[in-house]
């Protein structure tokens, strides 16, 4: 589909009907800066997976809005699903830290805004990616800030498993949605 011809799909949120510039189609030419050593594929029994240290990525929860969903760039790994904001660690770097982190890169979270909520680990042995669930305990807006997203949306709980998940993703968020409770209400 097209822009000109792009019509907004029911149960998905309006800018997943539109691929918001044609740069998000291909994978950029390059990033600014020197590359981190976590940056790389890691291959083993069960796969391959993105992230030497491993990977995490940050579930962001506003009990008024839902979650913040990434739309992942057409060229990325799973390109075309919903997903979380998230990458590789660097070395040494924790879980919470590195999902805040990417986050804030990704999609301007920022984590004065955020408390935290629970980790979930997804582990294969020599991989791991861990989700990271916060509240957003302050309102903010997300921003695409990279190349790695064609849209964020806040998406209703309801809502989420009616979309493209990226496939760790989906097969995690039936559990992930069960332990989303907002502290507010404990």
């Amino acid at each position: 589909m097209d822009d000109a011809n792009a019509q907004e799909q029911p149960g998905t949120p309006t800018a997943a009907a539109f691929i918001r510039d044609a740069r998000a189609q291909t994978r950029p030419g390059g990033f600014a800066g020197p590359r981190n050593p976590g940056d790389a594929w890691v291959e083993g029994p069960s796969g391959k997976f993105w992230g030497k240290f491993g990977s995490a990525g940050l579930l962001v929860f506003d009990a008024g809005r839902g979650v913040l969903l990434q739309h992942r760039a057409i060229w990325s790994h799973h390109g075309g699903t919903w997903g979380l904001p998230g990458g590789a660690l660097h070395e040494g770097e924790s879980a919470v830290d590195g999902a805040l982190r990417e986050s804030w890169e990704e999609a301007g979270v920022p984590r004065a805004n955020v408390e935290l909520l629970f980790t979930s680990v997804y582990d294969v042995g020599y991989w791991r990616y861990t989700t990271v669930a916060v509240e957003a305990v302050t309102s903010f807006e997300a921003v695409i800030s990279d190349p790695e997203s064609l849209a964020l949306e806040w998406v209703p709980l309801s809502a989420v498993a009616e979309l493209s998940l990226h496939p760790g993703f989906g097969a995690a968020w039936p559990e992930l949605r069960r332990r989303l409770v907002p502290r507010r209400s404990e």
